[in-house]
């Protein structure tokens, strides 16, 4: 009888939880196709002002639900000297609206919320910039004092490479130049002991301007990549994220992939 009561809560009351992760270099349009996703699979939700979107300084989070499957995506920030961050496995700071406020110690300052006063007043955030750096959870890393009582605390640190389920790496396809520093990062993602056997979407975003390279040039200057691959899931698709062509192709079969991998099951998540 339990088991009869416990499974019929789970078939009512919870959903499968799958965690994607989306990289590409800066600029590729990752946080746009998130907008996108959210836009198309989630009802009700009034999505920001595409043309708003500025480049991405730590984490943006969504989520969508695809069936009894829950999508939680973590779009990463694609600057050069973000990128060593994609595998840590450590809490990031993300955007106020997503996250919320976890600080323990309200009124003092808060680099989600304002984080150009933290390049002000902190000089440790001079090594990106004028860009704020990433928060560490756990021991302190990196040039951010170890004890910072006017930081947020953010919530359990998240590993990314290790807890998540599928990769959707965006490329610009309007920007020939920058084509093989993302083959070099798409390189490293594909090597990653952590992500083995992980399903990957390489979407070549931006087919709604011209000129662009095709899938078959894409596929041609990534070819030494082909065999790094793996016995993987893997699919290049054209995608424009701006005009939303392609984006649900793109998830529905980044969930018929994730629920098949038996090798990385899901993580269980009360309906809301």
């Amino acid at each position: 009888m339990y088991t009869l009561l416990s499974g019929l809560y789970k078939y009512m009351f919870q959903k499968d939880e799958y965690c994607i992760l989306i990289l590409g270099l800066d600029n590729a349009g990752k946080t746009t196709f998130l907008e996108q996703s959210k836009t198309r699979f989630s009802k009700n939700y009034k999505g920001m002002s595409l043309s708003k979107i500025t480049t991405t300084v730590g984490l943006n989070i969504g989520t969508v639900d695809v069936g009894k499957a829950r999508l939680m995506f973590w779009d990463l920030g694609g600057q050069e000297e973000l990128q060593s961050l994609w595998d840590k496995a450590r809490a990031v700071m993300g955007r106020a609206s997503d996250r919320g406020c976890h600080c323990p110690r309200p009124g003092l300052w808060c680099p989600l919320c304002d984080p150009h006063r933290g390049a002000a007043e902190f000089p440790q955030a001079g090594a990106l910039g004028a860009r704020p750096l990433w928060l560490l959870q756990g021991p302190a890393r990196g040039p951010w004092p170890a004890a910072a009582p006017t930081l947020h605390r953010l919530p359990p640190s998240l590993q990314y490479y290790a807890e998540c389920h599928g990769v959707i790496y965006v490329i610009d396809s309007t920007d020939e130049g920058r084509l093989l520093e993302s083959k070099q990062a798409f390189e490293k993602v594909v090597t990653s002991e952590a992500l083995d056997g992980v399903p990957v979407l390489v979407l070549a975003n931006k087919q709604d301007v011209e000129p662009c390279l095709s899938i078959p040039d894409i596929k041609t200057a990534f070819s030494d990549c082909t065999c790094k691959i793996g016995r993987r899931d893997c699919l290049t698709q054209a995608c424009s994220a701006l005009t939303g062509k392609g984006v649900r192709e793109g998830i529905e079969w980044m969930v018929k992939c994730v629920v098949r991998n038996v090798h990385r099951p899901p993580r269980q998540r009360d309906i809301t």
